[in-house]
């Protein structure tokens, strides 16, 4: 396959002018955050195991299996069943994700993707209109948007592979069940964001009834959420595995439901759906191994880009927060953006350069183009140079007594994903295909361009940003971490691991500190409330535009200690929980 061609004039003035529309969609852009006062962050420790989610009682969940004897996998999977329930912004059976997995005993890492795929009646010209150009309606608010959900799948095989064997699938799902069957009540980030993201799913009669009263009112906080429907599928696969999801009556009530909203799903794409087991990728960062996602996600990758090239400044005698730590931060993101947009997909379809991208000397010839006092526009970086060979969300973390950890992200794209729930299923479906390309040059909902690689195509994955990542000291786990955001995963983790290994900060502080984020197109820096007015300016006057808000995250992270555990959930969303024992 031939890889992406130089960048002519001619896309770059096509880019500019995409770039300068602001992706505008729920919440996303109207996430202001403002960190803590110092006394008020605290991690929670723990001595034997621990299980940091953005949703308390799916937190809860996963650590009473780790107390009845299970390992960090089966704590994991029940943490994502029960999220598909409690959770349902992000947490889901209807979309998919990654899963990072360090085994002590065999000192081994694997990963599962599970992200979804395009239906085989996918084109790459499905989300162009009828005048050739891309229509963002098309993949964000229509059932054409809506990949082969992996979530079952993946985390099915993560239990029969890595799990301790103590648990059946059904004993994991039990907790999820009941709480679906019997109902909770509604609080925190759901009441904070079920009834702005109402008016979306209300369009869907079904999605309106699950989610609100008899009179058409949404649910609010204090309310009891229960969803009948979803016990039923989730009791499927209890019964009958996986294949109680992607065979049967559940099947056949998820593509009816897909169809009739308009969608191009069929019964062979869900009973031909399978989880890979891939090897992630690994990398170094001052004598620490930092072990990612591999494509099709490319957090990974990016993230060990932007690394790779910090290792060669002197981080630790920058200050935390100061604007020339910040500035090598910005310059490193941006040239590590620009390869994703470039060359990176589903390595099924794409031969990206990955083993280049990665590389510590690449990386150097990138940073010799850091300019440390000014910021290098975004047409001048790479300098249209092709390298050669010698892409809503939620994160949760857990590590066991036995030196397990897994690093998990799963997603429905936006917030409740396209807000379709299935008639009958209880289920909740992405709209994760926005996250191909519709044409070359044209950028998804978070601002994200892209090219040839990632444009749709029958069977193919779309490109994703999230990192679930462990660092590793001496073959054992360090931190856990990862986080939602989209586009801003890979810059929030970056930004913690440099913060725990150059800084020495405590944990919930690195999670708790502002954050920044650039992603080459467009030209600008998010940033998070909390930066000094001095480093601002500074920033500004290195030639840095600047952008409030950042955007929405949660990086629930864990950080071993010679002590024990150190459980940081992140202070962004109400009800992020740390659990331990």
């Amino acid at each position: 396959m031939t890889r992406s061609a130089v960048i002519s004039r001619r896309v770059f003035a096509a880019l500019l002018a995409i770039a300068l529309v602001a992706p505008v969609f729920g919440q996303e852009q109207r996430h202001f955050y403002t960190p803590p006062a110092a006394d008020a962050i605290h991690s929670v420790p723990a001595e034997y195991g621990m299980v940091v989610a953005q949703e308390k009682l799916a937190a809860q969940i996963g650590a009473d299996i780790l107390r009845q004897g299970g390992n960090a996998v089966d704590a994991a999977v029940a943490t994502g069943f029960a999220m598909a329930v409690t959770y349902p912004r992000a947490g889901n059976i209807g979309g998919g994700g990654f899963m990072v997995i360090h085994l002590a005993a065999d000192n081994a890492d694997v990963a599962i993707d599970y992200r979804e795929t395009a239906p085989q009646a996918a084109t790459r010209d499905m989300f162009l209109g009828a005048d050739g150009k891309p229509d963002p309606d098309k993949s964000r608010n229509s059932a054409l948007g809506i990949g082969v959900p992996g979530t079952v799948a993946g985390l099915s095989l993560a239990l029969e592979k890595y799990g301790s064997g103590n648990f059946t699938l059904a004993q994991i799902l039990k907790p999820a069940i009941d709480l679906a069957r019997g109902g909770f009540v509604v609080t925190d980030d759901t009441a904070d964001t079920l009834p702005d993201m109402y008016r979306r799913m209300s369009r869907w009669p079904n999605s309106a009834k699950t989610f609100s009263h008899a009179d058409g009112t949404p649910l609010h906080e204090g309310d009891r959420l229960i969803q009948g429907d979803l016990a039923a599928t989730l009791s499927a696969i209890a019964e009958q595995g996986a294949g109680g999801f992607y065979q049967g009556a559940v099947a056949e009530k998820l593509v009816s439901g897909i169809r009739t909203a308009g969608g191009i799903i069929s019964p062979d794409d869900l009973r031909s759906y399978h989880a890979v087991i891939r090897t992630p990728v690994r990398g170094s960062y001052r004598g620490y191994d930092i072990v990612s996602m591999p494509q099709p996600s490319s957090g990974g990758i990016v993230l060990l880009e932007i690394l790779n090239m910090l290792e060669g400044f002197p981080m630790p005698d920058m200050k935390q927060g100061s604007a020339a730590s910040l500035h090598v931060m910005i310059e490193a993101m941006k040239r590590a953006y620009a390869d994703r947009a470039r060359y990176l997909g589903d390595p099924a379809f794409v031969d990206a350069p990955t083993q280049l991208l990665t590389d510590k000397d690449y990386a150097a010839k990138q940073r010799a183009t850091i300019d440390l006092a000014r910021a290098t526009p975004w047409t001048d970086v790479q300098g249209g140079r092709q390298p050669r060979e010698g892409s809503n969300t939620t994160h949760y973390s857990v590590v066991d007594s036995r030196g397990n950890a897994v690093s998990n992200t799963y997603t429905l794209n936006f917030p409740y994903g396209l807000g379709l729930v299935a008639e009958g299923t209880g289920v909740l479906l992405n709209n994760e295909l926005d996250d191909f390309t519709a044409a070359p040059g044209a950028s998804n909902a978070f601002g994200l361009v892209g090219f040839e690689a990632n444009l749709p195509g029958p069977g193919k994955r779309p490109l994703s940003s999230m990192a679930p990542t462990i660092v590793l000291k001496d073959g054992k786990p360090l931190l856990v971490t990862g986080t939602p955001g989209g586009s801003r995963i890979i810059s929030a983790v970056t930004q913690i691991i440099v913060d725990v290994i150059d800084y020495k900060m405590d944990i919930a502080a690195a999670v708790a500190a502002p954050r920044i984020h650039h992603q080459w197109l467009p030209d600008e820096v998010r940033i998070e409330r909390g930066f000094p007015d001095d480093v601002l300016a500074e920033l500004k006057a290195r030639g840095h535009t600047l952008v409030e808000p950042l955007g929405y995250s949660s990086a629930n992270s864990i950080l071993v200690t010679p002590n024990g555990l150190l459980g940081a959930p992140d202070p962004r969303t109400r009800g992020s929980e740390a659990s331990g024992q």
